[in-house]
């Protein structure tokens, strides 16, 4: 099969399983988080094959949406079905594999350069205005509720306790997005971070001052 082929028919599959997502785990996710991937890719020097692949197929295994015992199971099916090099096969699963974030105080630091790729693509999509609106729509979706002043946030020390976390979906930006700045592994990564950071920021300011009535 041809690569451009493969793609194709790649999209659609992912976009067939995802497009009804209402975590924000949805097709436009995978849209965003490919494009951006490309766009890194492109500046890093990646093999822009792997990274587009592993970026369309990253959430089929996500222990969010599948469980903890995917193994990334779906990815590799998927690819043995397109007849994809075992090897390549191989490359993009151990990408999808490290992508996700699994901890405050658990390093997912890599050294591969198509997941260090990835992985910024992926955590970019939760920060700024969209990770903003994510962030609410995964919480909505698992019945969290938005702040709780009695209820802190959690810096997890282990994946199993960042898997076991409901905390309120304001808990979240402290927990994991504001964290993401300073684990970007590309200099692209790290430029759009930086922005995204800053505009979390402001959102939480504009927040709690509406919710002590102090935004007047």
């Amino acid at each position: 099969m041809k690569t451009k082929e493969l793609i194709t028919i790649t999209e659609e599959f992912v976009k067939k399983i995802l497009e009804s997502d209402g975590s924000g785990h949805d097709w436009w996710h995978i849209h965003r988080v490919r494009n951006l991937a490309l766009r890194i890719a492109v500046e890093e020097g990646a093999d822009l094959f792997v990274v587009e692949l592993a970026a369309l197929l990253h959430d089929l295994d996500d222990w969010k949406l599948v469980g903890v015992n995917s193994g990334g199971n779906n990815s590799r099916k998927w690819l043995a079905k397109c007849g994809v090099d075992p090897q390549i096969t191989l490359k993009v699963c151990e990408v999808i594999k490290g992508v996700s974030f699994k901890g405050a105080n658990v390093s997912t630091a890599t050294t591969d350069l198509e997941c260090k790729v990835v992985q910024d693509a992926d955590r970019l999509d939760a920060m700024g205005a969209i990770g903003i609106a994510r962030t609410f729509a995964y919480g909505g979706s698992r019945g969290r509720g938005i702040y709780d002043p009695g209820i802190p946030p959690v810096l997890h020390n282990s994946f199993e306790e960042y898997q076991k976390s409901n905390a309120p979906t304001i808990n979240h930006f402290y927990e994991k997005l504001l964290l993401l700045k300073d684990q970007m592994q590309t200099p692209l990564g790290k430029v759009y971070a930086e922005q995204r950071h800053q505009f979390m920021l402001k959102y939480l300011d504009q927040f709690y001052a509406e919710w002590y009535g102090n935004d007047l």
